[in-house]
């Protein structure tokens, strides 16, 4: 692999100037079983030096363990990355598959103190609402978050996997910097509605899951059989049961442009995200999740492969062959609130 550094990207009109491809940051100390802990960090410290400087974590990521967990390199770096987290998302260890959303104004104070704290930093640069509770107006959340700015707990606002409609909302109370939704060759709903208001207010998108869980990887085939029992995987519908087999077959033209490219599947998929960004003429940066350095390599490799025309083509008809949705509960995702959908 090489050891060029990645190119440059802007985080929305007056947003930060970060990495082309950032890092999420989940699977170090959540959701995907057991971590080495040491791997983790050198996967933090490869990453920065390969030009990854958006480091993406949140507050339901191991209730804060996340957070506490890469307050140490962010206090290293601290003026070399940028700290994106999380509010509104809650996961009762308790019950797993049970997610507790909540927007109000007291929890939103409540939880930007908890988060400063436990990432050891005065500032967060990108703060994020990370699911809507659909019984408080979008405005009047942005506006909690937009005292933040003012009082310089925040730098920007975010918002995940919201409607075109709620971003042009939220974007006339404060500018929004980014929206992180889902986006990969499996996943495309928010190319309906979000895309197009990210693309007319200059909002930029953060894919996550660009890899489709590691799914378009070609790492599992089926979630029941190979995934460890704690992997929230295995709770994805498309993961598991016949699912599984029909969207694996899916994966053989990315895998037979993969092997023309001379790169992997995971390359492919994410050089797809990228060009799909630029044809619809929105700013995007992916953030792949990986806790081995090896996988860094290999996705900041991706930024420079070029899919073109033909192979778009080619690609262009897999989301519509996709089996299950991608979560068993979609109320909680953008695509179950926008019109259309």
């Amino acid at each position: 692999m090489t050891d060029s550094r990645i190119a440059k990207a802007r985080l929305g009109t007056d947003g930060p100037e970060v990495g082309a491809q950032g890092l999420g940051c989940m699977g170090m100390s959540f959701a995907y079983g057991p971590t080495d802990a040491d791997e983790a960090r050198a996967t933090l410290e490869r990453a920065l030096e390969l030009g990854v400087t958006l480091f993406d974590t949140a507050d339901a990521y191991g209730q804060g363990e996340n957070e506490r967990f890469l307050a140490p390199f962010f206090k290293a770096h601290r003026d070399e990355l940028v700290i994106a987290t999380k509010f509104g998302l809650s996961i009762p260890p308790d019950a797993p598959t049970t997610r507790v959303i909540r927007n109000d104004a007291p929890y939103i104070r409540q939880a930007v103190e908890a988060s400063l704290r436990r990432l050891d930093v005065d500032v967060i640069d990108l703060y994020y609402m990370h699911r809507r509770d659909v019984n408080i107006p979008v405005e009047e959340t942005v506006g909690v978050m937009s005292e933040l700015v003012r009082e310089g707990k925040v730098k920007h606002l975010g918002l995940s996997e919201v409607t075109g409609g709620e971003l042009r909302a939220a974007h006339a109370v404060h500018p929004i910097t980014a929206v992180q939704s889902e986006w990969s060759l499996f996943s495309r709903d928010i190319e309906a509605g979000v895309v197009p208001a990210a693309e007319e207010l200059g909002v930029a998108l953060v894919p996550y899951s660009p890899l489709g869980r590691g799914f378009l990887t070609g790492s599992f085939a089926n979630a029941d059989t190979d995934l460890t029992a704690t992997d929230f995987r295995r709770q994805q519908p498309r993961f598991t049961g016949e699912n599984a087999a029909v969207n694996g077959a899916l994966l053989e033209p990315v895998r037979a442009m993969a092997e023309a490219h001379g790169a992997s599947l995971g390359q492919i998929a994410l050089a797809w995200v990228q060009r799909q960004a630029a044809v619809l003429g929105v700013a995007a940066v992916p953030i792949p999740g990986t806790r081995r350095r090896v996988r860094v390599e290999e996705n900041t490799a991706a930024t420079r492969i070029v899919l073109g025309d033909e192979e778009m083509a080619l690609l262009e008809p897999i989301a519509s062959k996709v089996a299950g949705e991608r979560y068993a509960d979609m109320s909680f995702s953008s695509a179950g609130r926008e019109p259309g959908e």
